[in-house]
């Protein structure tokens, strides 16, 4: 396999999961009796640009298909970080009805709706047709197509360049990033402004969050590989901000390389901080699989001694890397009961891989777990607040990664 980005040949293992379902391929009760799809899950380094990346295997259709599960709208917090970057850059742009926003991967209407709201053009491009759904239902526009240059050509074509695009926690998600970069070139207006947000590869790499790992992320991204990548395409990184969602993410501000914009101090301390660390290093991402290997047998440890000594573990949150995190270690229905979900898309369905079934929150009053496992560790708080009264029957909250640690 050669690079995504650059076409280096790839030498480098980053980290090896082994085989697993897609982390978002949740299975209805007849699905049980059959065969399930696994594919290796293994990550790359490139030592030319340093884009850690997935092997080839897994089809963009195969992963975000019409009845894709996951819904934005479902976290609190999400909305409430959408509804405040909303604010911040209708004021920093100055946005009025005369301007016009694309967002890609739109989801489910919960960052767009806040434009509509005032009075701002808007459109959201999203592939999946179970979000599209519930995004037009509150009146934001869709159009239901997976995003690339040669869409975004037609788009300019017919006048539909943006003076913002947005894209949040998508660009790791698309299998070719060069295509999916340069679609952002041609529908970007001469003095418009694209952010796009995704989890940080220094975060991923200096607190072990190797269950951030899975088929739908394709690139797992640094500053100093994005800014490659965007001058390639003749786009510019000019300012970029810190953000402590999704376990520590970067929100970088792009604009086209000539504009007049300056680059702010911002980006050149991060692009510091990288190297510093040692993200243009190799020893740094070959020590990386024995953290994730002692994570995961401290989690195993932990749910067979609870199993010897007689007490029920359950989990909340149905989510990817809470997938990730139990297909590694082959964690199924004899070591975790059940997983909640509030999620309606995924209640009454079982997780990939481990066949958990996936019930309605209230499930916990009914079966008062002794454990919950809080799967999607990066909404920790927001969970945590949200189910407190397992305290009331003695019931304990255990973060399982990225290190175990039971919350009093």
């Amino acid at each position: 396999m050669k690079c995504r980005h650059c076409k280096t040949p790839l030498k480098h293992v980053f980290l090896n999961l082994g085989y697993a379902p897609h982390s978002n391929a949740y299975l209805n009760h007849n699905q049980l009796a059959h065969p399930e799809k696994e594919f290796p899950l293994k990550l790359c380094v490139c030592h030319n640009c340093w884009l850690v990346q997935t092997e080839d295997y897994s089809n963009r259709a195969d992963l975000f298909t019409d009845d894709y599960a996951y819904f934005s709208s479902v976290s609190s917090s999400w909305l409430k970080h959408s509804q405040d970057y909303a604010k911040m850059i209708q004021k920093r742009l100055e946005l009025n009805s005369d301007s016009f926003v694309i967002e890609i991967a739109s989801n489910d209407g919960y960052l767009l709706k806040n434009f509509v709201a005032e009075g701002i053009p808007c459109v959201g491009i999203e592939p999946t047709d179970s979000t599209a759904d519930v995004s037009e239902k509150i009146g934001v526009p869709v159009i239901r197509e997976f995003f690339g240059e040669k869409f975004a050509q037609n788009l300019a074509k017919n006048n539909q360049q943006a003076d913002l695009i947005i894209g949040n926690n998508v660009y790791a998600h698309v299998p070719d990033i060069n295509d999916f970069t340069l679609g952002l070139k041609a529908v970007l207006k001469p003095g418009g402004t694209i952010t796009l947000e995704f989890p940080h590869l220094l975060n991923l790499i200096r607190l072990k969050q190797f269950d951030t790992a899975y088929h739908e992320h394709y690139s797992y991204l640094s500053l100093y590989t994005v800014s490659q990548i965007f001058e390639m395409a003749g786009l510019r990184i000019f300012d970029v901000e810190k953000l402590s969602t999704h376990g520590g993410s970067l929100r970088v501000y792009g604009c086209h390389s000539e504009n007049a914009r300056q680059t702010t101090e911002a980006v050149t301390a991060i692009l510091n901080e990288e190297k510093e660390y040692g993200l243009q290093d190799l020893s740094v991402y070959s020590n990386f699989q024995s953290e994730a290997d002692k994570i995961e047998t401290e989690l195993i440890h932990f749910l067979t001694s609870q199993k010897k000594n007689g007490k029920k573990v359950s989990a909340y949150g149905a989510a990817a890397k809470g997938n990730t995190l139990l297909n590694y270690g082959k964690i199924d229905n004899k070591l975790i009961d059940f997983v909640c979900d509030a999620a309606p898309s995924k209640q009454g369905k079982y997780l990939p891989g481990s066949h958990i079934p996936v019930y309605h929150p209230n499930q916990l009053t009914i079966s008062k777990p002794d454990y919950v496992l809080i799967l999607p560790w990066n909404l920790k708080e927001e969970i945590s607040n949200q189910i407190k009264y397992v305290r009331e029957w003695g019931g304990k909250l255990v973060i399982p990664a990225p290190e175990l640690t039971v919350l009093d």
